[in-house]
């Protein structure tokens, strides 16, 4: 399965879900390093306007995306309960901006589903799976093609510097 790493169990995903508006999604748990609450920023001219700029973790500047403007779901104003979720993707670093953090999640990789054509506003490139736990519904995101263009060699500079 492309997207998640296989390395836990062949039958198993863990994952750490969070919020954008009203929809709930998921990252595979391996590909995430910490959860932060959202911190001052550095914007940085002529770059996507997905990425709100760079921070300063622990020494290591790191880019920011706007999940939410990334996957062109409508902004809104950062709040308290607004958080960066730093993984790695393609062998970078990149923060994450989401709405909320809810939880670590067991999914049995039988329960994912592939995007039915014409349901999501987001667009299906980004989008591994749709996984299914009790009554709850899970957009699962593929970081590296969310951040695919971050990782442009042409791009390198412009973000990473």
């Amino acid at each position: 399965m492309q997207g998640f790493d296989n390395s836990l169990s062949e039958e198993i995903l863990q994952l750490v879900s969070f919020n954008l508006g009203d929809e709930e999604f998921a990252i595979d748990i391996i590909k995430v390093q910490e959860i932060i609450k959202m911190i001052e920023h550095t914007y940085v001219p002529n770059t996507y306007d997905y990425v709100e700029g760079v921070i300063n973790l622990r020494g290591k500047v790191i880019p920011i995306v706007n999940l939410r403007m990334r996957l062109g779901i409508e902004t809104k104003e950062f709040d308290k309960n607004t958080r960066i979720i730093v993984a790695q993707s393609n062998s970078k670093t990149v923060g994450f901006i989401v709405d909320s953090v809810n939880e670590v999640l067991r999914i049995d990789k039988s329960t994912i589903e592939q995007t039915p054509q014409l349901v999501s506003s987001i667009d299906d490139e980004y989008i591994f799976g749709i996984g299914k736990i009790n009554d709850k519904i899970l957009i699962l995101l593929d970081l590296a093609k969310i951040s695919s263009h971050l990782n442009s060699k042409e791009n390198d500079t412009k973000i990473y510097e």
